[in-house]
C-alpha cells in the first residue's frame, strides 16, 4: 500500500505537540490509524516513533496480509510451537525489546499507550486484548522512560481522516451500496427477517472481497420489520424469526467492513406501497436529511447540525419520536455513539474537514414501525459529501 504521508505528518505533529516521543498500540483501529494494517486476531503491535518510523510486530500467519499496509518494516513472532506453549505477551517480549533499542526509545524519552475505554469493531471471530498489559510490556521493554496515557490523543487523530483512508471508507460504502441493491431486490412478504438479512450480507464479501484491492471485507445486517422496526433506535440491532407482511416497514441496518474501514448504513423499505402515514414519515426523514447536509461544513457544530434535522422532524410532528443523536463518527469506528465528531444536543464537538460520520434521522412508533435513513458523510471545504447516495427516495425504497 502507498505509504500515507498525509497521517504520518498528523501523528508526528500531535506528538511533538503532546511531548510524546513514541506510541505503542494494539487495538486494531489504532494500528490500522498508525500503520494502514488491520490486524486479524488483535496480537499485532505497533511502534510508531515520533520521527516518523512505524514498525509493526505481529504474528508469523499474519505477516502477508501486514506487508499489504505501509509500515517501514514488519517483524514477526510466534506464539508457540508443539515444544511450548507461551502466551501472546510473552512471546512479543523479545521483539518489542529490539525494536525499542534500535530506535532509541529509552531512558529519558516519553511513551505513550492505549489507556481510555474504547468500542473496538471486531475484525475477528475473537479477539486478543492486551489490556493492561500493555502498560506492563512496555515498562518491561523501555526500562527507564516515562509511561503516559494516550487515549485521548488518539481519539482525536482518529477523529479526522487523511485523503487515502477517506478513499478506504468510500470503497467500503461502493461495495455496501451493491449489497443493498442486490439484497432490495429480494425484499417481500412472507420472508422471515433473518432471511432478509442474510440476503443483504452475502454480497459484502462475496463482492467486497477484491473489489479495488480489499483483501478482508464482510460485515453485520439485521433486519426489524413491523412492530419491531420501532425497537431500532436500541443500542444493537437484532433480526428474528417474524415474517414480513403487506404494509410493513422493513428497516434494514448495516455495518460492513473493508480492510478495517467501517460503514454505517440504514435504509427503510416500505413493503407494498406506502400509504399516506408512511409517505409523511418518508418525507419529514428526508426533509431533516436534506436540511442536516445543508447546515454541515467546516466550523459547524456537531450540536447544531443535530438541531437542525431535529427542528424539522418536530415541524412534521415527530420531534419526539426522533430518539436518538443524528449521529456519530464512522470509518475507524462502527457504531461507536461517543466516537467524534457527536452529532447530539449536548455535544461540543466543531466539525473539520476530514470527519466522516453517520448522518441517521428517524422516526419511532411503539408498537408500530420505525423508519431510519442513515448515510455515510465526509466533511469537504466544501461541504458534505455524501457516499452512501444511493436507495434514497420513497419510490426506490416502497417494495411493490
Amino acid at each position: 500500500m502507498e505509504r500515507d504521508d498525509e497521517r504520518i505528518g498528523r501523528v508526528k505533529r500531535a506528538l511533538a505537540e503532546a511531548g510524546v516521543d513514541a506510541l505503542v498500540c494494539s487495538l486494531p483501529m489504532n494500528v490500522l490509524m498508525l500503520s494502514g494494517y488491520w490486524p486479524v486476531v488483535g496480537a499485532s503491535l505497533v511502534l510508531f516513533a515520533r520521527e516518523g518510523r512505524v514498525t509493526l510486530l505481529v504474528p508469523e500467519d499474519e505477516e502477508e496480509l501486514a506487508g499489504k499496509g505501509w509500515a517501514g518494516e514488519v517483524r514477526t513472532f510466534s506464539t508457540g510451537s508443539l515444544e511450548e506453549i507461551k502466551s501472546v505477551a510473552e512471546s512479543v517480549l523479545g521483539p518489542l525489546s529490539e525494536v525499542a533499542r534500535e530506535l532509541g526509545v529509552g531512558r529519558g524519552r516519553v511513551v505513550g499507550f492505549e489507556d481510555n475505554s474504547v468500542s473496538e469493531p471486531l475484525p475477528y471471530a475473537a479477539m486478543h486484548l492486551y489490556g493492561a498489559s500493555i502498560r506492563r510490556l512496555i515498562g518491561q521493554t523501555m526500562r527507564f522512560c516515562a509511561v503516559v496515557p494516550a487515549g485521548e490523543l488518539l481519539a482525536r487523530l482518529r477523529a479526522v481522516l487523511s485523503p487515502h483512508e477517506v478513499g478506504r471508507v468510500r470503497a467500503a460504502c461502493r461495495v455496501a451500496e451493491e449489497a443493498f441493491r442486490r439484497g432490495a431486490r429480494g425484499v417481500r412478504a412472507g420472508l422471515r427477517e433473518t432471511e432478509i438479512a442474510a440476503a443483504f450480507r452475502e454480497p459484502l464479501s462475496t463482492v467486497g472481497t477484491g473489489f479495488d484491492g480489499v483483501a478482508r471485507a464482510d460485515g453485520f445486517t439485521f433486519c426489524m420489520s413491523g412492530e419491531n422496526s420501532a425497537e431500532a433506535y436500541a443500542s444493537y440491532q437484532r433480526s428474528r424469526g417474524r415474517e414480513l407482511r403487506d404494509g410493513d416497514l422493513a428497516l434494514v441496518h448495516c455495518n460492513s467492513y473493508a480492510d478495517g474501514f467501517w460503514t454505517d448504513i440504514t435504509r427503510t423499505f416500505c413493503v407494498g406501497a406506502a400509504d399516506a402515514g408512511k409517505r409523511r414519515m418518508y418525507e419529514a426523514v428526508f426533509a431533516a436529511r436534506r436540511a442536516a447536509l445543508a447546515a454541515i461544513r467546516p466550523g459547524a457544530g456537531a450540536a447544531e447540525v443535530d438541531e437542525t434535522a431535529r427542528q424539522v422532524l418536530t415541524a412534521y410532528g415527530f420531534g419526539a419520536e426522533f430518539k436518538h443523536g443524528l449521529g456519530h463518527g464512522v470509518g475507524f469506528a462502527a457504531i461507536n455513539h461517543n466516537a467524534p465528531p457527536r452529532l447530539h444536543p449536548a455535544s461540543t464537538d466543531v466539525l473539520e474537514a476530514g470527519m466522516v460520520f453517520n448522518v441517521e434521522p428517524a422516526i419511532y412508533f411503539e408498537g408500530y414501525g420505525g423508519m431510519r435513513h442513515c448515510d455515510v458523510v465526509v466533511v469537504t471545504e466544501e461541504g458534505a459529501e455524501v457516499l452512501t447516495p444511493f436507495l434514497s427516495s420513497v419510490e426506490e425504497l416502497a417494495i411493490t
